[in-house]
């Protein structure tokens, strides 16, 4: 009897097309990539100018997301078109933030290799304090269909170089801000000459008499040798017969000041007080101040 024998032809096709498909997730951040059609060598969370690796911000800090060597994108005439934009939710899955484009302006592309992008956030209103946040970042390229997105879960927390204590009444924000950079004050260094407002967010429970608030705010800086150099009993004083409407306290109130000079005796210890003039309701704020 003859064998029978059955052969069998297995053809493997290979395909080279690349995809440029990635996921990624950073243990320690939470911070999570994905990409279809673009690729990117590293994503940095950056403050402050300095790369850090946290999920937990202070109220004010600008947080940069740093796009870095990103591949993929067609290119017409040498340049690149890229599409990039950031939206921010709250915890119940609210937009507080959206920029549907953060290179909207840039009509005939980028021509930069490698390719670097960027986007940025600031932490403050309508951002709060004691609050959790989703940031998602998206990036297209606007002559093809590669993407590329970044998501990260972060907490925004109050300065904890501001102390403060209260009596009968709450607060959502207490701040620095300084004109000059446009920028909440973060690390409590200011400058001579520098215009320092100290800014009062959702004050609530002052007396509300016919629509009309009736604050006091008193101010004092001193040296490190306790010497007084900056002192006012009521900067306020004007409002006391006027009142200020409930509305706008309520929603936002500051004092403002400055240093003129060269040399100081540092660090600065500023003690600021708001108070009720209707009831016994107050918020003390102190910090220290290093003044260049």
């Amino acid at each position: 009897m003859k064998k029978i024998f059955f052969a069998f032809v297995v053809i493997l096709i290979f395909y080279s097309c690349d995809f440029k498909k990635s996921a990624h997730k950073d243990l320690i951040t939470g911070l999570s990539t994905s990409g279809n059609g673009l690729s990117c060598e590293e994503v940095s969370i950056v403050v402050n100018d300095k790369v850090e690796q946290r999920n937990t911000f202070t109220f004010g800090e600008v947080v940069a997301f740093r796009f870095s060597n990103i591949e993929g994108f067609n290119e017409q005439n040498g340049s690149v078109f890229p599409g990039m934009s950031i939206s921010i939710r709250d915890d119940k899955n609210n937009y507080v933030l959206q920029n549907e484009d953060i290179y909207a302006n840039y009509p005939d592309g980028i021509k930069l290799s490698p390719l670097v992008l960027n986007a940025e956030m600031t932490l403050a209103r309508p951002i709060h304090s004691n609050k959790k946040y989703t940031v998602v970042i998206r990036i297209w390229d606007k002559k093809g269909d590669g993407k590329f997105s970044a998501e990260m879960n972060f907490e925004v927390k109050p300065n904890e170089k501001i102390s403060v204590s209260k009596n009968n009444c709450n607060y959502s924000e207490i701040y620095l801000f300084s004109e000059k950079s446009n920028r909440v004050i973060t690390n409590n260094v200011i400058h001579f000459g520098e215009n320092v407002y100290l800014i009062f967010e959702g004050v609530e429970k002052f007396i509300d008499d016919s629509d009309k608030i009736y604050p006091g705010l008193s101010l004092n800086v001193s040296d490190n040798n306790n010497e007084s150099i900056l002192s006012s009993e009521d900067l306020f004083a004007e409002y006391s017969q006027a009142g200020i409407i409930a509305s706008e306290f309520k929603d936002r109130i500051s004092a403002n000041f400055w240093f003129n000079g060269s040399e100081v005796n540092n660090p600065l210890s500023l003690e600021a007080k708001l108070w009720d003039k209707k009831s016994d309701k107050f918020i003390l704020v102190k910090t220290s101040l290093i003044l260049k």
